[in-house]
């Protein structure tokens, strides 16, 4: 549309000018993705008024998550927070429902946010924040529900925390934080993993070993400082869980790996030194075994000043290689998908001094993480009624799906006081693109 080619050629201008004195990469408007026209799922109103609880006045759809079955539908989730549900429905790839939405979270006195999809065969598990109020100073518990016929139906939803100290609140200060700090992963032999973590600190994991009909009662995997914004992945009896940690203007990534299917982890490491505030991880392990890693990082300052990262580890995170820039200033909360030789990463981008975010950008490796093509605009992606990016209870979400060629994008916007919208767009990864070599690159403790 004509309103949302101005807002993408105002953002790239914006971005020209600020680079100029910083030399970075600029996103442009030319992609090696062919797009599809996006695909609405979900239309609301535009309220959001002050914070009051579960009796708060909000009316706007929010916090789309996708991902990509194998027959090339597509599975959508997301919020509506006038009925405080979470809905999921399934796309055929040519953008038509296969049913209508299907709300899952069954608490319509409770706010249910920030959904994580995962597949594996039919089985759709669905993990969220609900914000029940325990008796604790902070409201929030990890629930899970899960499908066996592709999405069509889902069971009663599970507690895995069952505690009164806000499950999901991921804290970068004591008076600043973000909901939806959790993670969930499937393994390829069905094993569930879900991770999250309290407003007071300590980081919790269950597990599952027979698809989510029963978990594990949680193990605290870590407490000395504020964990937030958890990020999973697994493959066989491996289990990988990367965070970062409040009250620490200079923190930095932590991971823990587990050899016996989460049973027991090793002492956490730190993945890189940097000179800033590491944040909100993403990990993906490809079949060569590489762990690849994306991660925001600011460097003091506001958040529009931050950038997103980027780094590989081709031994099973014994060693890594060194972290490299994929961003200009202005991105932040990655997302990171793999599919065969093919790396996806995605982020927000971000702009102004309330690091108000509009429009997502992309860059794609297609040697495994060896390279990367220089950063584009992900089609679609700004509001054309000039809303904000959605997740507005908090950034941590997951809005990228890769599987086989296929590209899947979701995203929501919010207009104050007017309308919110939640959608995604499909597209094919081609072959060739220009790169980035991976030797101009800088490290985050570089500038």
């Amino acid at each position: 549309m004509h309103l949302d080619r101005m807002l993408r050629v105002a953002i790239t201008v914006c971005l020209i000018v600020s680079s100029c004195s910083r030399r970075q990469q600029i996103p442009s408007e030319q992609s090696t993705i062919r797009w599809d026209a996006p695909t609405d799922v979900a239309r609301g109103g535009g309220q959001r008024g002050e914070w009051r609880q579960n009796n708060s006045d909000y009316d706007y759809v929010d916090d789309t998550t996708v991902a990509l079955a194998a027959d090339g539908d597509a599975l959508v989730a997301w919020v509506d927070q006038r009925r405080k549900e979470i809905f999921v429905q399934r796309r055929a790839p040519d953008g038509t429902p296969r049913r209508e939405p299907l709300g899952i979270s069954r608490s319509p006195g409770i706010y249910s946010w920030l959904p994580r999809l995962a597949l594996v065969g039919d089985d759709v598990y669905v993990l969220w924040q609900e914000i029940v109020f325990s008796g604790g100073s902070h409201g929030g518990e990890t629930f899970l529900a899960t499908s066996r016929d592709g999405g069509a139906t889902f069971d009663t939803p599970k507690n895995l925390s069952r505690s009164r100290n806000g499950d999901g609140k991921g804290r970068i200060t004591h008076d600043v934080w973000h909901n939806g700090s959790h993670a969930l992963a499937v393994s390829e032999r069905g094993d569930v993993y879900a991770a999250w973590t309290e407003f007071d600190g300590p980081l919790w994991l269950a597990r599952s070993h027979d698809r989510g009909v029963t978990f594990t009662p949680p193990q605290r995997i870590a407490e000395k400082q504020p964990a937030r914004a958890p990020a999973l992945v697994a493959t066989g009896d491996v289990v990988y869980l990367a965070w970062s940690v409040g009250d620490d203007a200079m923190a930095d990534l932590r991971l823990a790996m587990s050899n016996d299917r989460g049973a027991t982890f090793g002492t956490p490491r730190i993945l890189a030194h940097t000179a800033g505030f590491s944040d909100a991880p993403k990990l993906a392990i490809d079949a060569a075994d590489t762990l690849h890693v994306a991660w925001s990082e600011t460097a003091g300052g506001p958040f529009d000043r931050s950038r997103v990262h980027y780094i590989r580890s081709t031994n099973r995170g014994i060693t890594f290689e060194p972290a490299r820039a994929l961003s200009t200033e202005g991105a932040g909360y990655p997302d990171l998908a793999v599919d065969s030789n093919t790396v996806v990463v995605t982020w927000e981008l971000i702009a102004g001094p309330r690091a108000r975010s509009r429009g997502l950008a992309l860059t794609v490796s297609r040697d495994g993480g060896v390279t990367f093509d220089e950063p584009t605009l992900v089609a679609h992606s700004i509001d054309p009624a000039g809303g904000f990016n959605g997740s507005h209870q908090g950034r941590l979400m997951e809005k990228l799906a890769v599987r086989d060629g296929r590209i899947a994008i979701a995203n929501s916007a919010l207009a104050h006081g007017r309308a919110s919208r939640a959608w995604f767009v499909r597209g094919q990864l081609s072959v060739s693109g220009a790169t980035l070599r991976a030797n101009a690159s800088t490290q985050p403790g570089d500038r």
